[in-house]
């Protein structure tokens, strides 16, 4: 018999055994291998070392392209190494959601006992659940929407912003004392239930006093705006994590705020949009924690 044939012949049969096997086990073979079948998210959690209260997160690298972290307030995009800070005494539930190839996810949860409060982080920001009558009566409006379109509107769940669109905003704002030179944190759990369309929420941190009815733009930390890329699909988490605006001191995604001398400063909360139909946003656990 010619080689070349013989050869031929002999790779076609391996093939068709190959093939066959691979038939025959299909139960055991992922048939898709761009889609991950399981995706493990474990992870370990190691006090960090000198700083109280505080943690650091290691997921398991293999399989995993994307974690999101929860420490009770949603679910935010974080690293694989995180570091969480849990300054008030309380058990915590995290829970690390892994996500492998094709969007194949994994979950899993541990829990944290924090035995005491860190006193130098405790929390500047009054009434910041807005659950009670006297939550709410720690905040300012800053009639930036004399007629009522916009409002904000609050409830045991939180504060919530209502938007009708055309440019219409509303704001509400404290004052809070700060040292000089010492470096602050502003965060809060912030939800929308859809995708939002033309619309800033944004935070601000300034010296200078509000003025009702005036726009406040000094000294903008954080927030949400879909002409920078956020707020287009509905979410829920913290405002550090969900957020995409530039804080206007660093140049960075960032919530971190210091000041140039002791005294009064204003946390300014304010949100407007260009578009109708977008649905209301809210806001609890407003937080301003020194670092």
């Amino acid at each position: 018999m010619n080689l070349n044939i013989y050869f031929r012949k002999s790779v076609y049969l391996m093939l068709a055994l190959a093939l066959g096997t691979l038939n025959s086990c299909s139960e055991e073979v992922n048939e898709n291998p761009l889609v991950a079948t399981n995706v493990d998210a474990s992870f370990t959690i190691t006090p960090v070392a000198g700083a109280m209260n505080t943690y650091l997160l290691t997921a398991q690298p293999k399989g995993v392209i994307v974690s999101h972290w929860d420490t009770g307030d949603g679910a935010s995009p974080g690293k694989m190494n995180q570091v969480i800070s849990l300054p008030d005494a309380g058990t915590y539930t995290v829970t690390h959601t892994a996500y492998g190839a094709g969007a194949a996810t994994g979950t899993s949860s541990q829990q944290i006992v924090v035995a005491q409060t860190d006193p130098a982080k405790g929390n500047l920001v009054q009434g910041g659940n807005f659950a009670t009558a006297a939550d709410q009566a720690k905040w300012t409006s800053a009639q930036l929407s004399p007629s009522g379109a916009a409002f904000w509107s609050y409830s045991a769940n939180g504060a919530t912003i209502h938007l009708p669109g055309g440019g219409a905003q509303e704001g509400i704002y404290q004052a809070i004392e700060v040292v000089k030179d010492r470096e602050y944190t502003i965060d809060m759990t912030i939800s929308c239930p859809s995708g939002l369309d033309e619309t800033w929420f944004e935070v601000y941190a300034g010296k200078t006093a509000p003025v009702l009815g005036t726009e406040y733009k000094e000294n903008r930390v954080m927030g949400i705006s879909t002409w920078d890329g956020c707020g287009k699909a509905k979410f829920s988490g913290r405002l550090s994590g969900v957020g995409c605006v530039k804080n206007d001191a660093t140049k960075t995604v960032s919530n971190v705020v210091k000041f140039s001398e002791n005294g009064t400063i204003y946390l300014v909360i304010r949100s407007g949009s260009n578009k109708t139909g977008n649905e209301p946003i809210t806001i609890k656990k407003v937080e301003f924690r020194g670092k």
